[in-house]
């Protein structure tokens, strides 16, 4: 039952993607155009998701899923170097090639070899995050 609730959920999502334009990477890019040919829908699709999932995490307070286990903490309200590092970068990945993780798998079967070269790229960079965490923790205790 739970891997069919999230195959519903992530196609769900990936129509949604889909429909409001977000695997159009010249969409994503025209909202990061603030002083050029700026395009705010993504605002709507971002409220989209916000204002539901701010929701959400009121209604689920002292509740347990549906399809059991526990639903996840909130998170930590506080800046540190890996919050900010990762913001960084997925800022500059967002920019330059117009997909975020979401967007980029919804569009990996019409990308071309552009969209592949994007996975490979996301993959290899979340696959390398935990040793460049790991050695920014121990530079920031040395300190």
């Amino acid at each position: 039952m739970r891997l069919l609730l999230s195959l519903i959920a992530g196609a769900l999502f990936g129509a949604g993607l889909f429909v409001s334009g977000m695997t159009d990477t010249t969409k994503v890019q025209g909202w990061l155009d603030v002083f050029g040919n700026w395009d705010p829908t993504l605002a709507f699709v971002m409220g989209g998701a916000m204002i539901p999932m701010f929701i959400a995490w009121r209604l689920t307070r002292g509740r347990r899923p549906v399809a059991g286990g526990d639903f996840p903490e909130l998170p930590r309200p506080e800046l540190d170097h890996r919050l900010i590092t990762g913001s960084i970068l997925f800022g500059m990945g967002w920019g330059l090639a117009g997909l975020c993780p979401g967007p980029a798998m919804a569009s990996i079967t019409y990308g071309g070899l552009g969209g592949i070269v994007f996975m490979l790229a996301m993959l290899a960079g979340m696959g390398l995050a935990p040793m460049i965490a790991t050695r920014l923790d121990r530079l920031a205790a040395a300190t």
